[in-house]
């Protein structure tokens, strides 16, 4: 008679949420399979974690997707078609901050904060859709630059990539700030500041 495996005593999406938090907050490498059981709960032994999840590995790509269809969207507006392509970015820029402020979750961003997660050599591909969501992320302010020089709102000799670049940096730095306290009116202001590089960009009026 086969013996029926002990059931699971735990939900695993709560689970998926609960595991996404503690790589958002320590990255892959320094996260521990010890972490991960204490942080899901239940007295989760290695054997149900294995059953449930397959690898440390299987488990963080699966937060890596969770991530990227939820907070991560906060950058989908510079893809908007609708919106002009400085509001695009502003937008973009103000929604980051906010959402790397919220209270609730590990402050910062995990696709920002990924270019350390797993930085040694062996694991340099683990972070791969977080590395790809970076590069998508900088091609659409490059576009809203290129939307910019299109429609005559910017000067036709604008540097797409300098320009672009400024907005990526600045970007990147957000959940270094987060991390560190600073609150969010601070960065809403700063990216205030930052929009001024979009409007020195502009064609001079004729006098």
């Amino acid at each position: 008679m086969a013996v029926m495996g002990r059931p699971r005593t735990f939900d695993r999406d709560k689970a998926v949420e609960q595991a996404m938090h503690i790589f958002w907050q320590n990255g892959y490498e320094s996260t521990s399979l010890n972490q991960l059981k204490a942080g899901i709960g239940n007295g989760i032994s290695a054997p149900s974690f294995y059953a449930a999840f397959k690898s440390k590995e299987a488990l963080f790509q699966e937060c890596m997707q969770r991530y990227l269809s939820t907070y991560a969207q906060v950058t989908e507006s510079l893809w908007d078609p609708d919106l002009p392509p400085r509001e695009a970015i502003e937008t973009t820029l103000r929604n980051s901050a906010r959402m790397q402020c919220d209270r609730g979750h590990p402050k910062g961003c995990m696709v920002g904060l990924g270019v350390m997660s797993a930085p040694s050599e062996e694991n340099a591909d683990v972070t791969t859709p977080l590395t790809r969501s970076r590069a998508r992320t900088r091609a659409g302010i490059a576009s809203c630059v290129q939307r910019g020089i299109d429609s005559g709102e910017l000067r036709a000799d604008t540097d797409v990539r300098a320009l672009a670049t400024v907005f990526d940096a600045f970007l990147l730095g957000l959940p270094t700030l987060a991390r560190d306290g600073i609150r969010y009116t601070v960065m809403d202001a700063a990216i205030t500041q930052v929009m001024c590089s979009w409007d020195a960009s502009k064609p001079q009026r004729a006098n």
